[in-house]
């Protein structure tokens, strides 16, 4: 024992003298468990802080005030890597799902599991430099807290900062003669820096996973190093152990499933009857969705109606407005299950095939109701007699997102776990229901879709949605582990976040820059609130201040910039140019690579 504790105490001096880098390095090819390595790493710090302090008794008053900073960072360094080591609880329980479920139910909750992360970016950015500065100038909120405000979004939140119309068009500044902030400025750049950011993520996450699933994939693991090399003998619990010889299992079925499948001949006269069935549920589910963006126009004119009468605060005017975002809710929810039983009546080869088919319905669905909204926003809410028409648009995304929200759990409680119950005691031959993964990705489609819209009308959405995704990811999971089935045909799905990712990007993503386009360049803000009142166009905010630096010399270089590339068509022509170039050159290598390791696994096998 003591012989064990002079080792230790030995070990943790030498990894304190050493550099930081060098210490990590020898943490890591240490041969112990992780839990072992994160104890003996944060005795050296504890070890490195003792000498400091002992060292900073012979400083001056100045380097000990530096010394501290410096402690100071490292104890909230240590402190926020354990709090990321909390949120790698979500970790395992991917790791269940995947071994219980395959890679297809897993696929889902790994895109949920990205928005989350991507909506906490967004919030972030949003409350650091458009929320902050306005609190700044912000004005005591006279309208009291009835509760009612949760779901309509209007009264009280009207005037905070959840809304487009309660931001500043004047340029704060707290210090007379001190440093100021344009709000203007600040709110066009940061959104639009925001949608750049999200572009480059989104392009870079799909060249990522269309890498790794489509061009190349021979550079992950088959089934003999999946059954003979994967192994991590670190693991000692038992639960893990047992963890994860189900999750190599269940991976092996499904490439084998895939390597075996066979391919059914039909007749002539079985291909004329599956042709048929094909294109009447394809006229079938067509229909219902243009009733669906009918109905939902319809119903989008009556609630403009409601608003341009003027906001009543009893509690049928409160009722009324929720009547759009209940029935587009409603539309959203029940015609899924009817589009999921039209893929049951064709009856297609592989599930693979269904999902995806399904998947097509449900985007043209729900795409298509977006963009009835988007037209009644920009079309019809935008030249109405309202004071402020960015802030309706705020509170109609704001009940949409909330009613959706709510509509999510309920679908998993009818769906999933009355489900069970009838498939369980009243009709056994139904058995357990199956997770139905086209279904719930589109919700996550959909929802994120109006989160983007949004933040130009409300920068705090995403907030929200940080929130509502929490819960749906936990919800989701305890009703798939108590309620649900593993899919009764194993198949894998390799393909399938890529595919994710591309409905993300495109319609959903390229629609919504569609969207905040005309609304920046085109529309006409509202004259008596926002950061926009009172200009042609939120665009002209830029073009005001470039017209400013133009009489100053030190900035003669962003005038050169806005007018020579950002405005210059010739400019975005090049760069499009350029970078198929690039994206070209890229394939050609990534193909040279494929090939390269084609012949070698030949030679190999030769």
């Amino acid at each position: 024992f003591f012989h064990g504790f002079y080792a230790e105490e030995t070990l943790v001096e030498n990894l304190a003298s050493m550099s930081t880098s060098e210490r990590i390095k020898a943490i890591q090819k240490m041969p112990e468990t992780m839990q072992k390595k994160r104890e003996i790493r944060n005795k050296v710090l504890k070890e490195i802080t003792k000498k400091s302090r002992l060292r900073s008794t012979q400083l001056c008053s100045c380097a000990q005030c530096l010394q501290g900073v410096a402690v100071s960072f490292r104890r909230f360094g240590n402190s926020l890597s354990e709090y990321f080591h909390v949120l790698q609880l979500q970790y395992k329980t991917l790791k269940v799902i995947g071994a219980e479920f395959g890679t297809s139910v897993l696929s889902y909750f790994i895109f949920l599991k990205w928005l989350l992360t991507f909506n906490i970016f967004s919030f972030l950015i949003n409350f650091s430099f458009i929320t902050i500065p306005q609190f700044l100038a912000a004005e005591p909120n006279n309208l009291s807290f009835t509760g009612l405000e949760l779901l309509t979004g209007t009264g009280y939140f009207q005037q905070t900062v959840l809304y487009y119309g309660f931001y500043t068009n004047a340029t704060i500044s707290k210090i007379k003669n001190g440093p100021s902030y344009n709000m203007q400025l600040a709110y066009i750049f940061t959104v639009g820096l925001y949608f750049v950011i999200c572009f480059l993520i989104l392009l870079f996450s799909m060249a990522k996973s269309f890498c790794r699933n489509f061009i190349n994939p021979q550079t992950y693991p088959g089934n003999a190093s999946k059954l003979l090399c994967t192994w991590d003998f670190n693991i000692t619990n038992e639960k893990a152990v047992k963890l994860k010889q189900k999750n190599l299992s269940t991976q092996i079925k499904e490439d084998f499933t895939e390597v075996n499948r066979e391919v059914l001949n039909f007749s002539v006269t079985e291909r004329v009857v599956c042709i048929a069935i094909h294109f009447g549920s394809w006229v079938a589910s067509l229909g219902t969705a243009l009733a669906a963006c009918a109905g939902v126009y319809f119903l989008s004119t009556n609630n403009l109606k409601l608003f341009v009468k003027g906001h009543r605060n009893d509690l049928e005017s409160q009722a009324a407005m929720l009547v759009l975002p209940v029935v587009t809710s409603l539309l959203n929810a029940f015609i899924p299950f009817f589009y999921s039983w039209l893929g049951r009546l064709e009856r297609f080869q592989s599930p693979g095939q269904h999902i995806y088919v399904t998947i097509a319905r449900n985007i043209i669905l729900k795409i298509s109701i977006v963009g009835i909204l988007c037209y009644y926003w920009l079309n019809i809410v935008a030249a109405s007699e309202s004071q402020c028409w960015e802030t309706l648009v705020g509170q109609d995304i704001y009940r949409l997102i909330v009613v959706d929200f709510m509509f999510c759990l309920l679908g998993s409680f009818f769906g999933e776990f009355l489900r069970r119950i009838i498939g369980t005691t009243v009709c056994v031959s139904l058995g357990l229901p199956e997770f139905d993964i086209g279904r719930n990705v589109l919700d996550l489609i959909y929802s994120q879709t109006l989160t983007w819209i949004s933040i130009l009308f409300s920068p705090l959405i995403p907030g929200i949605q940080i929130i509502s995704f929490s819960i749906v990811f936990y919800v989701k999971k305890v009703s798939l582990m108590m309620n649900c089935q593993p899919p009764r045909k194993v198949w894998r799905t390799a393909q399938m976040t890529t595919s994710f990712m591309f409905l993300l990007f495109f319609p959903s993503f390229l629609g919504v820059l569609s969207v905040i386009g005309v609304t920046v360049w085109r529309l006409k803000p509202s004259e008596e609130c926002g950061p926009f009142r009172g200009l042609s166009s939120m665009y002209a905010a830029v073009s005001e201040w470039i017209e400013i630096l133009e009489n100053y010399t030190a900035s003669k270089w962003v005038v050169w910039v806005y007018q020579n590339l950002i405005t210059s068509e010739l400019f975005f022509f090049i760069l499009s140019t350029f970078t198929l170039m690039v994206a070209y050159l890229y394939w050609q290598i990534i193909e040279g690579r494929k090939s390269t390791i084609k012949h070698l696994q030949k030679q190999i096998i030769n």
